[in-house]
């Protein structure tokens, strides 16, 4: 029992959210359905029971119509009784000439009851079989009532009242949720940001010593890439102050800063991966904010490598889609996605790595889309051929001007 409850609490929700969603929908279904199912029966009954008060109506009219007895027994008991059923009895001309619980429009004058009567016998004569009587030369015409009419449609009723209130309940937990993860998510860097100010300020500190000192010579090489890297330490402490941050937003040479990223990556990948960036023009200029898309591009960057386990190609290219867009599309010859996976794979803890946080691709979409108004998504992959991302980015600052104005993002 307890393995069970462990292997029950152990189902990742988050990550099966889909399943998930169809396993509560289908609950819903059962419920409703059953719902129906048991008020049909309902129904049904109460039908049965109104058509048995029907025919002996039918019989005490019969009745009445046969004796010079005292009726009013029958008349007080049985007839004046139906309060719910409407009837009307005509006679061999079609003509009525008595009726119960036929509603009339309010101040109503004699043609338009005569209207409402025409109207009611139709619908009357659909529903059911009108009853005659003999002795009589009457028909009895009727129909179900209000209450049995109401509870036949009150679950169907019922059930989109639930579907609505529960559509309503999810949108705003979760909307509630991603807000309260976005908090989460800007408290944690901002954080981060402010722990990793200090020992990268000594760092810099010690490195402006060593120029001064007398191993400057014999380790310029070392130095100065340490430098590099001291440098790249400072931009990443701005990105993590850039997340949750409304971010500064301003045209770049596309061209220059993927290159730059590019040149920075070169020495720190496997020497077996190759690298290129094709362009349409190396003058395309797009709205952004160059240490978050610089992130971006390092993000995808690396996890081509990693789907390429180190040998491979990486092929950039940079395109004018329109006026709006700016494309950049980034493709590598690993070992693909399959197509079900393919919006999974910007989803929190997706990671086809057994050390994976599977948070680059998360991080690479907020920043595409949340803060830059673009929109990133996988453009094609084959298992076996490799994959591509296309990153499309507000080509004017009119455009992501709107974006930012209209609170598109929660900071």
């Amino acid at each position: 029992m307890k393995n069970r409850f462990q292997d029950l609490t152990s189902i990742d929700f988050y990550q099966n959210k889909k399943q998930v969603k169809w396993l509560v929908f289908l609950v819903s279904i059962l419920i409703g359905s059953g719902s129906i199912w048991y008020t049909n029966l309902l129904v049904e009954e109460l039908k049965e029971r109104e058509q048995r008060q029907i025919e002996l109506l039918s019989s005490a009219l019969e009745y009445a119509a046969t004796t010079s007895e005292n009726l009013t027994f029958i008349n007080q008991e049985i007839i004046q009784q139906n309060y719910s059923i409407p009837i009307i009895m005509v006679d061999s001309e079609g003509t009525p000439i008595e009726f119960r619980n036929i509603k009339f429009k309010k101040n109503a004058n004699q043609p338009d009851s005569t209207k409402t009567l025409e109207k009611e016998l139709l619908e009357m004569e659909e529903e059911y079989e009108p009853i005659y009587l003999r002795e009589a030369d009457i028909r009895v015409f009727y129909r179900n009532s209000e209450l049995l009419t109401n509870l036949r449609y009150y679950p169907y009723i019922q059930l989109a009242v639930i579907i609505l209130f529960g559509v309503l309940a999810y949108a705003l937990f979760n909307q509630s949720k991603i807000a309260e993860q976005n908090r989460v998510w800007a408290g944690l860097t901002k954080e981060t940001a402010h722990q990793l100010g200090t020992p990268i300020a000594s760092l810099m500190a010690w490195i402006d010593y060593l120029r001064n000192s007398p191993v400057w010579e014999e380790n310029k090489e070392i130095i100065t890439e340490m430098d590099k890297d001291v440098v790249k330490l400072r931009m990443v402490t701005e990105r993590f102050s850039s997340i949750g941050s409304k971010p500064v937003i301003q045209a770049e040479n596309l061209y220059e800063v993927i290159e730059e990223t590019i040149n920075y990556l070169r020495p720190r990948i496997s020497t077996k991966v190759e690298m290129s960036i094709n362009a349409d023009s190396k003058d395309l200029d797009a709205m952004m904010n160059k240490p978050l898309f610089e992130w971006v591009v390092e993000n995808i960057c690396k996890n081509a490598v990693d789907a390429m386990k180190g040998i491979g190609k990486i092929t950039i290219e940079i395109i004018q889609d329109s006026d709006k867009y700016v494309i950049v599309d980034i493709s590598d010859t690993g070992k693909g996605i399959e197509k079900r996976n393919f919006k999974k794979v910007f989803n929190p803890g997706f990671s086809t790595r057994q050390r994976g946080w599977g948070l680059g691709l998360t991080l690479a979409k907020r920043i595409v889309e949340g803060y830059h108004g673009g929109k990133i998504f996988v453009k094609s992959s084959e298992v076996g051929k490799g994959t591509t991302f296309r990153i499309m980015l507000l080509g004017n600052l009119e455009d992501a001007s709107q974006f930012i104005t209209e609170g598109i993002l929660e900071y």
